[in-house]
């Protein structure tokens, strides 16, 4: 790995004194940076790390994961959409660049600032409860809180996060009305749902695994329209209770506009490859993610139809951009 390394930077010199046309199709000559907006660790670094990998492997040069968190992504999406557009610089994004609704002045327009490359893999929510609410599924907790209103307590990621989105999605559908605790981070909101500070909360699939198995908090719905690979024995929050409910986090990758379309035709190719190995399929599926690795069209339409669907719950929600 590190003389792989070594001769992919060392190509970096080289790279420069090809004509354009050498260069693409040469194309990747040197090391590629997946940018990050949030900590390692996290759902999106999971993917960006995998992807990172599996590309280092296919194309001969290496792919280079940057942590960049801050600003719920945004600071990571706008060194991208500033780069330069040779195809060396690409985001690892999550569902909530496509919500710009949720702030008053970006620095970069997700309609225009980027060429969508494929959308990795779909994560899932899952709806928890805490093991001392009186329910064991869906219907049993809006009939609760609808009996109960302005009673129960939920916690979430964040004011705005895909996870308090979610669940306002929720409560709008089922026509119940509950307390939000908006916590720093997924992470410890589920902490706090774990204590019993919250009641129910939305969060990602692969976070919660062992402390559902341990039972200390309990699982009655996933938030897309099939059940999970990761919980098979959980229904989906449509065929539990509310039928239409659908709310799917995911995780794609997104290139500044004017990449060269042969070089997004190369990483699109071979991460649509990558995207149906038997083992990488797999791993995802049990971490709770459901892979895709679509195509550049499709991801494109994919984000055009989420922008409107999340300026529409937000709205309802009454949620000001900040």
């Amino acid at each position: 790995m590190i003389l792989r390394q070594l001769v992919a930077w060392a190509g970096l010199g080289l790279a420069a004194l090809l004509p354009p046309a050498a260069e693409a199709q040469n194309f990747p000559a040197r090391p590629v940076r997946i940018v990050v907006g949030f900590q390692a660790g996290g759902g999106t670094d999971i993917a960006a790390r995998v992807i990172a990998q599996k590309l280092t492997d296919a194309l001969g040069a290496t792919f280079i994961v940057d942590n960049r968190p801050g600003a719920a992504g945004n600071i990571a999406a706008d060194i991208v959409a500033k780069s330069t557009a040779d195809g060396y610089t690409m985001l690892m994004a999550n569902s909530t660049i496509s919500i710009p609704s949720l702030s008053a002045k970006l620095p970069f327009d997700i309609r225009k600032d980027f060429a969508p490359l494929s959308n990795i893999a779909l994560g899932p929510s899952v709806l928890l409860v805490h093991p001392s609410l009186p329910v064991n599924d869906v219907k049993g907790l809006i009939a609760l809180a609808r009996a109960k209103p302005k009673q129960l307590i939920y916690g979430s990621g964040g004011v705005g996060n895909v996870t308090h989105l979610a669940m306002e999605l929720f409560s709008s559908m089922a026509a119940i009305d509950m307390i939000h605790v908006p916590y720093k981070g997924g992470e410890p909101s589920v902490v706090g749902l774990v204590s019993g500070d919250v009641q129910l909360l939305f969060t990602s699939i692969p976070g919660v695994l062992a402390q559902i198995t341990a039972g200390r908090i309990r699982a009655i719905g996933v938030s897309i329209s099939q059940r999970s690979s990761a919980l098979p024995n959980v229904p989906t929050i449509a065929e539990a209770g509310l039928p239409g409910y659908y709310v799917a986090s995911w995780y794609g990758l997104l290139m500044p506009t004017g990449v060269p379309k042969t070089h997004i035709d190369v990483l699109a190719r071979e991460i649509g490859t990558i995207m149906r190995v038997a083992e990488i399929k797999e791993k995802m599926l049990a971490q709770g993610f459901e892979p895709l690795g679509n195509s550049p069209a499709e991801f494109a339409k994919f984000i055009r139809e989420e922008i409107p669907r999340w300026e529409k719950v937000v709205k309802t929600a009454g949620i000001k951009p900040e």
